[in-house]
């Protein structure tokens, strides 16, 4: 997988630290949603069943570098 310079920041926060790289994989696979930005950024959610929250990952233009990810409590599944 290929990550921002952003991603890897923000990969340093404690609320952030232990998503493991299987659930980001398992999301960018396996979305329950997927969204295109007004940045063009493409943004994927799915539940993980571990946490019983939703990770929403943003990649960029390209579908295939990792831009941020974090636990996203508003979400709601249709």
């Amino acid at each position: 997988m290929k990550y921002t310079q952003y991603f890897h920041y923000m990969k340093q926060r404690p609320d952030r630290s232990k998503i493991k790289d299987e659930w980001i994989e398992f999301t960018i696979k396996n979305p329950v949603r997927t969204e295109i930005q007004s940045d063009n950024r493409i943004r994927k959610w799915a539940k993980i069943e571990e946490e019983g929250k939703y990770l929403p990952v943003i990649l960029l233009e390209d579908g295939e570098t990792i831009h941020n990810v974090f636990f996203d409590r508003n979400f709601k599944e249709d």
